[in-house]
């Protein structure tokens, strides 16, 4: 799925870049993860993503993410991406990997539910 339209065929308009969460928010940004994901999301959270390969320790990471989020009390949706190739445009190696707002924040290791609330507090959310 291609976010932006970078060509223009005849008849048609450019579409404005939107934010790679999809979120809707628009972006200055030029490619399809941004660093700045959304500067008016909610709570400071636009969005929050768990990269994995499908494995029992990616699942768990999933889960362990939406139980700080309802426990924090959020109203962010956890995406679980196991599409390699988007996976590979955030630049991870190791998984399970958990992205906020397009930023790659923790990778390689399972955080417990308690640990990414932590995580995100120390990060300002």
């Amino acid at each position: 799925m291609a976010l932006f339209n970078f060509g223009k065929k005849e008849g048609e308009e450019k579409k404005t870049p939107t934010c790679a969460c999809n979120c809707g928010c628009p972006t200055s940004e030029v490619s399809e993860i941004t660093n700045d994901c959304c500067a008016e999301a909610k709570d400071g959270i636009c969005c929050i993503k768990v990269l994995g390969a499908g494995c029992k320790s990616c699942h768990d990471q999933y889960e362990n993410a939406k139980e700080a989020v309802k426990a924090m009390g959020l109203s962010v949706e956890v995406e679980y991406i196991t599409d390699m190739q988007k996976v590979m445009k955030y630049g991870v190696m190791s998984m399970p990997a958990l992205v906020v707002n397009e930023k790659v924040v923790s990778m390689g290791k399972v955080l417990k539910a308690a640990d990414v609330e932590k995580l995100l507090n120390k990060l300002g959310f």
